[in-house]
């Protein structure tokens, strides 16, 4: 019987995709903009903890249960996962549940323990809530948008929100921002999720419904956005995040027009491209934020 390695190679080290994660960043800088006394080792720990540990695993996870054969987030052409993969995975939750654990708060471990078992329940296959359209949309959603928004906040000030009306308010926006985002994740690969048993909600709505749907989502984002910093006194932030979002709607509906002439525009490349953009400039307001507030 031949052995299996169980030492990650470059393959396994490459379907982490750890550059995409990157493109979830904007959320935490958004905590970090708006905490009022931020401590700078808990930032770079839980910054560390959620990008370079958490979401890489979660990566890696879906990798490794899908074996995808075409371009996934990050990857145009994925390599074969190994068992390797699934133990680096293993490896790589557990040292954040004790980081988070030891260092930062228990809370904050909670926190992080949740956000993996919804990310395995999205991806196992006994579970599998990414094969339902609603369902698996509003974990990620949620998940990846207000959840992380107070996930990290916790993380950078070691404390939990308020929840009052100003958190409630950016909280939705941070959801609606995912929930703009993620169906354009989708828009190139619903044959490739349909013959993996996947129903996304891209796929229902198709490439036209998508990109409306998008559009919705972010004006509604948008909305919540000028809600929280209107209550907080902060409208001169607000139009920073308007000006920055400009060229993510130019590219959004030159894309869409491609696509309206060219159904093949909507394809892995341009994916990759509007995460790109949108990631960028979402990054860049944060951390012009930052600087203004701290």
């Amino acid at each position: 019987m031949q052995k299996v390695s169980l030492i990650p190679d470059k393959n396994t080290i490459k379907l982490l995709r750890i550059p995409f994660s990157f493109f979830l960043m904007p959320i935490f800088l958004l905590a970090l903009s708006q905490s009022p006394e931020p401590e700078l080792f808990y930032t770079v720990l839980s910054f560390l903890i959620i990008h370079l540990l958490v979401y890489p695993a979660s990566n890696g996870y879906n990798s490794y249960i899908d074996k995808d054969e075409t371009s996934i987030g990050g990857l145009e052409k994925p390599p074969m996962p190994t068992k390797a993969l699934f133990y680096l995975t293993l490896a790589m939750d557990s040292l954040a549940l004790l980081l988070s654990f030891i260092i930062i708060h228990w809370i904050f471990a909670v926190c992080i323990l949740a956000y993996i078992l919804a990310s395995r329940a999205y991806s196992s296959k006994q579970i599998r809530l990414k094969k339902y359209p609603l369902i698996g949309f509003l974990i990620v959603v949620i998940f990846q948008g207000a959840f992380t928004y107070y996930m990290s906040n916790f993380g950078i000030n070691g404390g939990s929100l308020s929840f009052s009306s100003s958190d409630i308010y950016i909280m939705l926006a941070c959801s609606m921002q995912i929930a703009g985002a993620y169906p354009l994740t989708q828009i190139y690969q619903h044959e490739a999720d349909l013959a993996d048993e996947v129903t996304t909600l891209s796929y229902k709505l198709g490439i036209k419904g998508t990109f409306l749907f998008t559009g919705i989502s972010f004006f509604i984002c948008t909305i919540f956005y000028f809600l929280y910093f209107q209550s907080v006194d902060g409208l001169k932030q607000f139009f920073i995040l308007l000006f920055l979002f400009v060229p993510i709607l130019v590219f959004f509906t030159i894309w869409f027009l491609k696509t309206r002439k060219n159904v093949e525009e909507a394809n892995f490349k341009n994916t990759m491209r509007m995460n790109a953009i949108a990631s960028v400039c979402m990054s860049t307001c944060f951390i012009i934020l930052i600087v203004l507030n701290h």
